[in-house]
């Protein structure tokens, strides 16, 4: 498999921002859109996007792929994907460990699997079969999760870990859902970073979460929290250089507030070791 490029720093494409950005082109490397909020053969939202793509490079995130449901395939729903990407051409097609409804209905929202070796089975045969047909890599990102299955027999950064080795496919690390899987199931978060093979991560996710004091919720409708900050600083020093992004899906700031915390990120980063320190770690 190809390397993927290293981007750096981008930010999800909301149709809030749209003007700004066009008017403005604000110093962002590249932005990540939800693909099916372009899955359409026209319109105002693929426009806009055609022209965000002059510009900047972009990212496709999928939310309604259901890798691990048990219903087939959506074929009609991969080849509207495929079609998009073919147009836009982005340097990667993301979409998550998740499954999204069953006999038919999307549920629209990102449900969790128990982490046994019949479901890793079943999650890396579709990642094969969906990149087979899309003719690319899929980069698959880790859940943030509120319940666990009695019936799990490995950890999540196990399952994570051998889906990427067994489908070949590439990591979308979300930092924000590490942070809230670990809280609201009681892991050491450090441990799921130190778990993954650098090799494997092509892209960070960072985000704001809700604290409901008992459980946590993966909002994207808050500034990240400084424990998600530090987290970062802890993956950037074991990923190195992969492309990295913030998320907001609501609650939206000025957009100088987005731009202030990809800020951060660089400075974050421009603060670590040089990389040959940083192996010796």
């Amino acid at each position: 498999m190809d390397p993927l490029p290293r981007l750096g720093y981008g930010l999800g494409l909301r149709p809030v921002y749209y003007e700004e950005i066009l008017s403005e082109k604000p110093a962002v490397d590249w932005f990540e859109i939800i693909s099916e909020n372009y899955m359409i053969p026209g319109g105002r939202p693929l426009a806009m996007l055609e022209r965000v793509r002059a510009d900047y490079p972009i990212v496709m995130h999928g939310v309604s792929m259901s890798l691990a449901s048990t219903d087939p395939l959506d074929f009609d729903y991969l080849a509207a994907l495929k079609a998009l990407a073919e147009r836009i051409e982005p340097a990667w097609v993301s979409d998550h460990l998740a499954w999204t409804g069953v006999r038919g209905v999307n549920l629209h929202d990102l449900l969790p699997i128990p982490y046994t070796a019949e479901a890793l089975d079943h999650v890396v045969e579709r990642i094969l079969r969906v990149q087979d047909f899309l003719g690319r890599p899929l980069v698959v990102e880790n859940p943030s999760t509120y319940v666990s299955f009695a019936e799990s027999e490995m950890e999540e950064w196990e399952f994570v870990s051998a889906m990427t080795e067994r489908a070949d496919c590439m990591l979308l690390l979300d930092v924000n859902n590490v942070a809230v899987s670990a809280f609201n199931h009681g892991f050491d978060a450090s441990r799921y970073i130190d778990a993954i093979a650098p090799s494997r991560v092509a892209q960070m996710h960072m985000a704001g979460f809700t604290d409901n004091e008992t459980h946590r919720i993966d909002t994207h409708d808050q500034p990240v929290s400084e424990e998600v900050w530090s987290l970062y600083a802890l993956a950037r020093r074991r990923f190195g250089d992969v492309s990295a992004m913030i998320e907001r899906d609501d609650n939206f700031p000025p957009f100088a507030e987005l731009l202030a915390e990809l800020q951060r990120m660089r400075d974050i980063d421009a603060a670590l070791p040089a990389p040959e320190q940083r192996s010796r770690a």
